[in-house]
């Protein structure tokens, strides 16, 4: 099953995050199917960089966003987006 998350990436209390999909069973730095965007939290304010179309595309063919993700997409993106991404949870 695939999954969308995130993985940190910066340097030591300056933490920067990239919007990746994938394998379930992979670690956390494993291998990424795609790189679908970047949420950088230190900058004010946020910095929310995603590709809707892919994430959308991705939901449409059955891949899971983390709990982090989907509030991310329900508050920084269209309210459409997090409600797929609420729906997507619930199947």
């Amino acid at each position: 099953m695939l999954t969308i998350r995130m993985t940190r990436m910066g340097s030591k209390k300056k933490p920067f995050f990239r919007v990746v999909l994938a394998e379930a069973r992979s670690g956390l730095l494993g291998d990424v199917v795609e790189n679908l965007g970047t949420y950088n939290p230190r900058a004010t304010p946020a910095q929310v960089n995603i590709n809707k179309e892919r994430v959308e595309h991705w939901i449409k063919q059955g891949a899971r966003p983390s709990n982090s993700v989907r509030t991310l997409l329900s508050k920084h993106l269209t309210t459409d987006l997090g409600a797929k991404a609420d729906a997507a949870v619930t199947e």
